[in-house]
């Protein structure tokens, strides 16, 4: 070999998703698992890596145990919604140097149905330790702390609480298009703003939904692709940055960990924002869409407000199509949800993916799209470009 191996996605899948109240979060990832491969048309022996996170005490040992693999490379790193970004930027730098030929990403979850079950309830923080004991005291949970980024944004740049709900409009929308989205019915401007308050300025909408289900990507070295059933899709460039672990050590709410890892992904890949068909954004929150915008590039600093109100983020007729599946804030949201985003690009690109089918002005299928995930509370990000084989 004489550089690096090109990499490409060669499997994706989801698991039943939404309202699943007869399996464990273990059967979630076979499911999903065993759906991947069988897209890739690669057999269980074809995988050598393995990397998952949020289940089990000894992750990802507990999970590849149970899917019957005995992988030689592995990774657990879990940095919240960003943790799959990061996941697989780090199989791609293996799988580029030899240290892995296919390695698999799985994660499941049973978050809707613990809570329904009374096997867990809806927590509000992730604990109380470290950092966390100077701000949990005074009942800073999880949400206020996205709340609070939001309402300096509005202090500094003038967004309105109209722009933030026209993300969970046009979400929505996409979602509309989604048969496997659990909520599809439209909402308006109106409605959002006069749900339930849940932590000012979001109220009910502006938050993501909770639900349950899995995810599965598989990636694989160039040499392998021509043994795949699909057409691959070639990881382009990654990027990853950790910011701050509390809010007292954010230098600016307004800034997510995204301008870093947005401008390394595109910088590595060698395109501009500009050129991107359609973006996949966590969306556990709309103040993340927001932002997460405006640092990756498409528009300016503060500007993320007017970017979103002229209905960008729609497929149907939208400059920019985010989150095509609907996003969390509508189609699914079971934890860590960054693994999803990266299925849905794969399928962008590849065309399959329906009446919510990207394309572009000259009726083709889109040719490069960017996923972006957002861990914590803005705390970490990863960003990866990719491109249609």
């Amino acid at each position: 070999m004489t550089g690096p191996r090109k990499v490409a996605v060669v499997g994706v899948a989801l698991s039943d998703c939404g309202r699943v109240d007869d399996a464990t979060a273990y059967a979630l990832h076979a499911q999903a698992a065993r759906r991947a491969l069988a897209d890739a048309g690669l057999g269980r022996e074809a995988v050598d890596g393995f990397a998952s996170a949020g289940l089990g005490t000894l992750a990802p040992v507990e999970v590849a145990e149970y899917l019957g693999l005995r992988p030689t490379w592995v990774d657990s790193t879990s940095v919240g919604g960003s943790t799959w970004e990061v996941m697989a930027a780090h199989a791609a730098e293996a799988i580029a140097a030899g240290r892995a030929r296919a390695v698999l990403l799985v994660y499941g979850s049973t978050a809707r149905a613990d809570v329904k079950a009374g096997r867990r309830t809806g927590n509000l923080s992730f604990g109380a330790g470290g950092p966390l004991q100077f701000e949990v005291p005074y009942g800073h949970t999880l949400i206020a702390k996205y709340a609070m980024a939001a309402r300096r944004h509005m202090i500094e740049h003038g967004t309105t609480i109209e722009q933030l709900a026209e993300v969970a409009v046009q979400t929505r929308a996409n979602a509309a298009l989604n048969p496997e989205a659990m909520f599809r019915t439209p909402v308006t401007v109106d409605e959002v703003l006069s749900g339930p308050m849940i932590a000012d300025p979001f109220t009910k909408l502006h938050c993501c939904i909770r639900s349950d289900g899995g995810a599965a990507v598989l990636l694989a070295a160039e040499e392998y692709v021509r043994d795949c059933r699909t057409r691959p899709v070639w990881v382009l460039g990654t990027g990853e940055h950790v910011s701050h672990a509390a809010m007292s050590q954010w230098e600016d709410f307004t800034v997510s960990p995204a301008a870093v890892s947005g401008g390394l992904a595109f910088r590595r890949a060698g395109v501009r924002p500009s050129e991107m068909d359609f973006a996949e954004i966590y969306d556990a929150f709309t103040y993340m869409t927001l932002v997460t915008l405006e640092d990756l590039g498409f528009c300016a600093k503060g500007e993320g407000g007017a970017f979103v109100e002229e209905g960008r983020l729609r497929v149907a007729g939208g400059a920019l199509p985010v989150n095509t599946d609907g996003g969390g804030l509508s189609a699914q949201h079971p934890g860590m949800r960054g693994l999803f985003l990266l299925v849905e690009a794969v399928r962008q690109l590849r065309g399959e993916a329906g009446d919510r089918q990207v394309r572009r002005a000259d009726g083709g299928l889109p040719e490069l799209g960017v996923a972006s995930g957002t861990g914590g509370w803005f705390c970490s990000s990863g960003t990866v470009v990719l491109g249609r084989g």
